[in-house]
């Protein structure tokens, strides 16, 4: 792939990639941090499309993509659309090789207690990043919202699920109404009709966001449904559609990702809410 301008290599995994993107999110021209923020939401589209067919959804011109390119080094779009396309392989045959990748990670140890050890060193990264980056004033805000809320709605899908799963369980036992968008009746639009102003949303998806959560949020803050965001960076859509966002960096071992500080932080969301209405 060659160098970038200032000697630096080219990106050549996802990760890389997106990592360089959001180093530069506060530089980008408006027309390109647009193009950066469409990339990172929907990167399947980006290893599949054609330039004109991938700028006709983004909203921009063709030429934007090929600015875009080269702003981060590369000689053109092709080349950039084959770190998306790198992703696409890798994602195939990605858990066989987390797997495999586990057999040479014991240390002297079983093969168990390295496993174990790795995924609490993970869970450890995770909840140790949140706290430390965490803004007082960004939780306080959110609080304020939820506690304000008639009822919560609840949106995640996929490996977030989990999250939004267990706090409606814990609103429900704290007596705090709420409602899990589920897709297995196939009405989530019709039970988001319901919502109103006088209600809240709390949104969680990491990339590859899931289409629906970024769909079903966007909706509710076009009617001016307050969103509290749980993400995982400000090119986030959710990031956009939100009210108040948290940024959650999930540490991972080999491969799979934690999510023990998105648990601690919803679960704090959520206590917080109900210490703050019972003294309302």
């Amino acid at each position: 792939m060659g160098t970038m301008n200032n000697g630096a290599e080219l990106p050549r995994d996802f990760d890389a990639l997106r990592n360089l993107i959001l180093e530069r999110r506060d530089i980008l021209p408006k027309r390109l941090a647009q193009i950066a923020a469409y990339a990172l939401s929907n990167p399947d589209e980006i290893a599949f499309g054609t330039a004109a067919s991938i700028a006709n959804t983004a909203g921009v011109q063709p030429s934007t993509l090929i600015r875009f390119a080269q702003h981060l080094g590369f000689d053109g779009f092709t080349s950039l659309q084959s770190v998306f396309r790198e992703r696409l392989r890798e994602r195939q045959i990605s858990y066989e090789e987390r797997l495999s990748a586990l057999h040479g990670n014991t240390d002297g140890l079983s093969q168990n207690r390295a496993i174990l050890n790795g995924f609490l060193a993970a869970a450890s990264q995770s909840v140790e990043t949140i706290s430390r980056q965490l803004e007082d004033d960004v939780l306080d805000r959110a609080v304020d919202i939820l506690a304000g809320a008639e009822t919560i709605f609840l949106l995640a899908r996929r490996r977030s699920y989990p999250i939004t799963a267990y706090m409606a369980y814990a609103f429900g036992k704290l007596k705090i109404r709420n409602q899990l968008i589920e897709s297995t009746a196939g009405i989530d639009p019709e039970i988001l009709s319901f919502a109103t102003p006088a209600d809240a949303a709390i949104a969680i998806s990491f990339s590859p966001y899931a289409s629906a959560t970024i769909e079903h949020a966007a909706t509710l803050a076009a009617r001016n449904v307050p969103v509290v965001a749980i993400t995982d960076s400000a090119f986030s859509p959710l990031a956009q559609s939100a009210k108040v966002w948290f940024e959650a960096a999930e540490g991972d071992f080999s491969g799979f990702r934690s999510l023990s500080g998105t648990m601690a932080l919803a679960m704090a969301l959520t206590v917080s809410v109900a210490e703050r209405r019972r003294k309302l």
